[in-house]
């Protein structure tokens, strides 16, 4: 069973700065596109950004410039470091990865931080 484990998330001041980390673990042979997205209370859960096994990078508009997405394939892991935070960036940020175990590919997603943004 692949499991993703997300860190990182926490409160901040507006301007300030967080970095997120998300680690797969578990049966892995393979992972191809991770991505971040969030839920804020009341919205949907929107795309942030994702990067692909390539290391090609896509981000929503509102986040360009402030976010940076990145991985370590070594480590199974992508990171989202956070800068010049809003109180609208204020959301649950889940983790997803597009994982093969040798056997089939699957859409795992993690748990979800909280990252408060105050003003």
């Amino acid at each position: 069973q692949v499991q993703l484990v997300e860190s990182g998330g926490g409160w901040v001041q507006a301007g300030g700065s967080l970095r997120l980390s998300c680690a797969a673990s578990g049966r892995i042979l393979s992972i191809d596109d991770m991505g971040w997205y969030r839920q804020a209370p009341g919205k949907q859960r929107e795309l942030v950004a994702f990067i692909t096994s390539g290391g090609r990078t896509h981000y929503v508009d509102s986040v360009k410039g402030r976010f940076t997405i990145s991985r370590d394939n070594g480590k199974n892991t992508t990171y989202l470091q956070m800068n010049s935070l809003k109180p609208e960036d204020t959301a649950v940020y889940y983790c997803n990865a597009d994982v093969s175990d040798g056997y089939r590919w699957a859409t795992r997603w993690g748990q979800g931080t909280q990252v408060t943004v105050s003003s």
